[in-house]
């Protein structure tokens, strides 16, 4: 990891404690653990702002500064697609599934799978998520947060700094739960907007208009959206096959997203702070990738590529700013630490400890949620440090979500828009997953999944996500159709039907238009196409 000599002044140091206390103070003042509801769900009160900007902050991590910036220093514009795909897919999620999780009232995820099939299928996604809990979000977050306490500790060691942005972080979260959780990220989220904003506003005096980078970049692809099918960063028929699969696990099945969602006081305000972060997701395009791009042209040859966000804040930012956008740094860290340990900590609470012990009061629940996030933290801390053989962030995270998100997003696919998916089918395709993995990971990786060490490879790692995909589909609907229909009680109320879409229209008939979710859906779902023809 390189270690970037900087201007750091006192002053700087002292914006970047004076950030750390009062976040910390914030969110513990802002505790609520009386309850399991007010623990793990805030109380189900948020408003749409609230959900917007918490969902943002907690989608704005480590890996998006870090490795965003860092992928689209190296690969150019194509790297933005997975924001721009993801935001396609969250007004889908808006749409059609968050009013079947809010309506359902359930903690989890993994608790819809229960009502839809049985548990089965709810423990196994379950126990992916505290596993991709862990060693995906948790220990990558930290990972992450070397890079960036590196540059205001430079000597210090890689396991120290993990364990000091573990503390950081574990003093408010664990004791106050997802309320002290969103109301720092709320904050945060302001603090992110800001900081990145300033960003690209020098990035733009010190290298240029977008025309100098035309002029650097114009015998290139480096400034497309769209590549060729052989391109490898991101080749188009992936951006169809790969990325909507990827980009609905995200958000539309991971508990770290998607607890914020079911903290709305209703489907309206869900529905509207989802909108709301797909809008500030768009404009990621202009205050993180662009200004990653403008230093491709200013520093050329900056490696690891994931050194080039802290390369641009501590060579571009004068004194007090360079503390502000150091504090900036910090914030993504604790916004997507913290919604990591609640996440983790929901799941095992509510999905598998509520179980063995039936009796337990709201209070004991509580309480084994903030042993867990403590368990999980420690976890986290050993683990982070080996991700470093992995290569960059981007490909640790996105690789592993390439096997374990294609079954669940399938599962949850078919459970509400198939009425004769049944729990054997459903289960049946989840466990064939790990048959196909071990085969992809073992044969295919070397001989036919192109990568950045295998170049010449004919097939590129982002289909695992739709081969993966369409296997275990395949398995489930075949295993589905051998066995016996699902119970009438399993699929009332939890597949789409054509009356769900009158109740919507009847239920919107008599709203103002600037109040209908579907009108600045709309609007979102035209600026995604106004983007990628502007930069096709």
């Amino acid at each position: 990891m390189n270690t970037f000599f900087t201007n750091l002044q006192p002053i700087d140091i002292t914006i970047i404690v004076v950030y750390i206390i009062g976040i910390t103070w914030w969110g513990l003042k802002n505790a609520k653990n009386e309850t399991s509801s007010d623990y793990f769900l805030a109380g189900r009160n948020m408003t749409w702002i609230v959900v917007g900007l918490s969902l943002f902050s907690a989608s704005i991590s480590t890996s998006t500064l870090i490795g965003h910036s860092g992928s689209a220093y190296k690969y150019g514009m194509v790297i933005f697609n997975y924001n721009l795909i993801s935001i396609l897919v969250m007004i889908f999620f808006a749409w059609i599934f968050l009013p079947f999780y809010i309506k359902s009232g359930v903690f989890t995820m993994p608790e819809f799978l229960e009502r839809r099939f049985d548990q089965r299928s709810k423990y196994y996604f379950s126990g992916i998520a505290v596993f991709g809990g862990i060693f995906m979000d948790v220990s990558a977050t930290l990972y992450g947060s070397a890079m960036i306490f590196k540059i205001i500790f430079p000597e210090m060691e890689l396991q120290v700094i993990v364990i000091l942005a573990a503390i950081i972080v574990a003093s408010y979260t664990i004791p106050g739960g997802l309320n002290s959780v969103i109301k720092t990220e709320v904050i945060q989220a302001v603090i992110l907007i800001f900081g990145s904003v300033l960003l690209a506003f020098i990035a733009q005096r010190n290298v240029g208009s977008w025309d100098v980078l035309a002029q650097r970049f114009h015998d290139t692809v480096y400034l497309h959206l769209i590549r060729s099918k052989n391109d490898i960063a991101i080749p188009w028929p992936a951006l169809i096959l790969a990325l909507p699969i990827l980009g609905f696990y995200f958000w539309g099945n991971n508990q770290q997203l998607v607890q914020r969602v079911l903290s709305a006081k209703s489907v309206d305000h869900g529905r509207k702070g989802v909108l709301l972060t797909g809008f500030l997701t768009l404009l990621t395009l202009y205050f993180i990738f662009i200004p990653a791009m403008q230093a491709a042209a200013a520093f050329p040859d900056v490696n690891p590529p994931d050194g080039i966000y802290p390369k641009m804040v501590t060579t571009w930012m004068p004194t007090v700013f360079l503390g502000i956008m150091l504090a900036v740094m910090v914030s993504a860290l604790t916004a997507s630490l913290s919604a990591c340990l609640n996440s983790v900590s929901t799941l095992f609470t509510m999905d598998f400890y509520r179980k063995i012990d039936k009796k337990a009061s709201s209070k004991k629940l509580v309480r084994v949620g903030q042993i867990t996030s403590t368990v999980v933290l420690i976890i986290g801390v050993f683990w982070a440090p080996q991700i470093q053989k992995f290569g960059t962030l981007i490909n640790y995270y996105n690789e592993i979500l390439s096997y374990v998100g294609p079954p669940i997003v399938a599962a949850f696919m078919l459970g509400l828009f198939w009425k004769r998916a049944n729990a054997t089918g459903i289960f049946v395709g989840l466990l064939s997953t790990f048959a196909m993995a071990l085969f992809m990971f073992i044969y295919g990786k070397e001989h036919f999944i192109k990568s950045v060490q295998n170049p010449d490879a004919p097939l590129h790692w982002l289909y695992l996500a739709p081969i993966n995909f369409v296997f275990v589909g395949i398995v489930m609907v075949i295993v589905s159709l051998l066995t016996a229909p699902p119970p009438v009680e399993k699929t009332e109320g939890n597949v789409i039907t054509r009356q769900f879409f009158i109740d919507e229209a009847l239920e919107y008939k008599n709203v103002k238009f600037y109040n209908d979710f579907r009108v600045w859906a709309v609007a979102l779902f035209v600026l995604c196409f106004v983007v990628m023809f502007i930069y096709w």
